[in-house]
């Protein structure tokens, strides 16, 4: 299968202070929309350069492993070099093995600790 045809950039928000830090992805095949990725710029207080977080990649199971997911991440790499942005980050969970060799082809893996942290009461 190949890659799909055509990526478009989709309309962030309407809302000025989500317009330059939420990002939409859409990848198509024809008019058929195969696979999307959202995620958000975040900004560093201590340099410059901020920081991308892929919040959310998803391809379609029918188009799965045919390059939709890998040209998503392409797109927003180019995307990011435009905007100054100083790295892409994206989790990927324990055994979900197609998502940890996608993104060790596209990146360097780093071993961190994430903590879930809830809400305080009222």
């Amino acid at each position: 299968m190949s890659p799909p045809r055509r990526m478009q950039v989709l309309g962030a928000a309407d809302h000025a202070a989500l317009r330059d830090s939420l990002v939409a992805l859409a990848a198509f095949e024809g008019p058929r929309l195969v696979g999307g990725l959202a995620g958000y710029v975040l900004p560093k207080f201590e340099q410059e350069r901020g920081e991308f977080y892929i919040y959310d990649l998803a391809v379609d199971a029918a188009h799965r492993r045919g390059g939709a997911a890998t040209a998503l991440i392409q797109e927003l790499q180019r995307l990011a070099r435009r905007r100054g942005i100083g790295c892409i980050f994206v989790q990927a969970d324990r055994g979900d093995d197609p998502a940890i060799a996608l993104y060790s082809r596209l990146g360097r893996r780093e071993d961190v600790l994430h903590f879930d942290i809830a809400p305080a009461d009222a």
